[in-house]
């Protein structure tokens, strides 16, 4: 026997599809899930970067390598956390957008911050190649 189905009591929607929302606890797990993942990638980016100046003879002068290979790879990280907030955002999972768009600004001051610093560095080796960590200079 089939009987009829009655429509929903109560739709708030205003537009031709329903509103949809992550469910609360897993939207959460998500946003902390990708932050932690971000972080985990920045630092293994910017520990690379700290290696390439680490030598453990005393004898021989390191310098560390340009950051604007890292730079990229930390803009690269940035560039997926706006991605996600953008499928957080079609999802409903209003938390994850909230944490990935603050991910994402963070990204954009890191990289913008180290950006001016090798730019500073760089043209400091330009105008006086003997300064220190330059590395022509020794």
């Amino acid at each position: 026997m089939n009987l009829p189905v009655a429509p929903p009591a109560f739709d708030a929607t205003t537009g031709p599809g329903q509103h949809r929302h992550a469910h609360r606890g897993a939207d959460i797990g998500a946003g902390c899930g990708l932050v932690f993942l971000e972080l985990i990638a920045l630092a293994v980016i910017f520990g690379l970067w700290f290696l390439s100046g680490f030598n453990l003879d005393p004898g021989k002068t390191v310098t560390t390598d340009s950051l604007w290979n890292y730079l990229a790879a930390a803009g690269g990280v940035g560039v997926l956390a706006i991605v996600a907030a953008a499928i957080a955002a079609r999802a409903g999972a209003a938390v994850t957008v909230v944490i990935q768009a603050i991910m994402a600004a963070l990204i954009c001051v890191i990289v913008f911050g180290g950006a001016a610093a090798q730019s500073h560095q760089d043209r400091l080796c330009r105008d006086i190649p003997s300064a220190a960590d330059c590395k022509g200079s020794h």
